[in-house]
Formats: structure tokens, C-alpha cells, sequence
């Protein structure tokens, strides 16, 4: 067998194989998403107006006081025993007692095993509503009532605890009073 026919039957399995897996497995698998699962399919994206803010499935850094903030940002890849953890960790609650948190909870000290988790439990929100209160001029109450309506779980299958979607909550702080 020549070398151009060689040429010629392997880009024939090649168009064949791709046709098998993107058009007759993948195409109909995407419709079926989109049908059963819309939002989900369509990355469970988060909107102000008709503007694309975000994903409720990714996490976003907050650097502003007026808005809770999520879990760390950064390489979730450290061992225990890396003394770069233990420096990371230590900055980070510095910066939370600074803040006035003064035994910050573990989610506002640790990355996520992915690095990009959006949610953190209903004691981290918590802890930083003092922050918020003075930041935005709203009563403690005001905001603990507006966590209550964010909080996710535990039978949403995001965590064994419920916790807050902290985008999903910056948005709602936004639209309940303006700057």
C-alpha cells in the first residue's frame, strides 16, 4: 500500500472517528442537556440585566470592604506540612483580625481542594456581617435576614452544611441597596 493511500485511509478513520464522537455522542448529549438542565448546561451563569456577571459554579475575589468576602484565592496544592501553608494561613487570619474577626473560620483561611469554590459556611458570612453593617450603613439584622435567603443546602448537593454563595449574596447586597 502506497504511502498517499496510507495518507488516505487514515484521515478517513480520523474523520470517521470524529464524527462518532462529536456529532453522533456529543451533539445529542449537549441537546439533551440543554433540555433537561438549562442552566446548568449553559454554565449556571449569573446576571445584572442582561450583563454576564459571573458563574454561581466559580468562585470571584471580592477586594472591596462592602462585599463579602470568599475563600482565598491561590494554589490549593500545598501540603500540611509546607511551611508556605502555614505562612499563607497565618497572613490570612492577620489580615481577618485586622479586619475585626478575631478567630476567622477555616474556610476564610484555606483555599478549596479545586481553588475555585464560590460558596463558604453560614459562620464565615457571619463573622464578616459587623464589616458589612458599617460598610454599607445596614443593620446586622438586615443583612443576617438577606444571608438567610442566600444560604445553599444541604439537600442542594453542594455540602453536608448550608453555606452562602458569596456572588449569588454580593448581587443581592447590591440590588437591596445601592452605593
Amino acid at each position: 500500500m502506497s504511502f498517499t493511500a496510507q495518507l488516505l485511509r487514515g484521515l478517513r478513520v480520523t474523520l470517521l472517528l470524529w464524527l462518532l464522537t462529536v456529532v453522533v455522542v456529543t451533539l445529542p448529549m449537549l441537546v439533551l442537556a440543554r433540555l433537561v438542565a438549562p442552566d446548568a448546561a449553559s454554565g449556571s451563569l449569573l446576571r445584572t440585566g442582561e450583563q454576564v456577571v459571573g458563574s454561581r459554579l466559580i468562585g470571584q475575589s471580592f477586594r472591596s470592604a462592602r462585599y463579602l468576602q470568599g475563600r482565598p484565592a491561590g494554589a490549593p496544592n500545598l501540603a500540611a506540612s509546607n511551611p508556605e501553608l502555614a505562612k499563607r494561613v497565618a497572613d490570612a487570619a492577620s489580615r481577618w483580625q485586622t479586619a475585626g474577626v478575631a478567630q476567622p473560620a477555616p474556610d476564610l483561611l484555606l483555599d478549596s481542594a479545586s481553588g475555585v469554590d464560590p460558596h463558604i459556611s453560614l459562620v464565615a458570612a457571619g463573622q464578616q456581617l459587623p464589616r458589612l453593617a458599617r460598610e454599607r450603613q445596614m443593620s446586622v439584622a438586615e443583612l443576617e435576614g438577606l444571608l438567610r435567603q442566600a444560604q445553599e443546602g444541604p439537600l442542594g448537593l453542594q455540602a453536608i452544611e448550608p453555606v452562602v454563595n458569596v456572588l449569588s449574596f454580593n448581587l443581592a447586597l447590591d440590588a437591596r441597596r445601592a452605593p
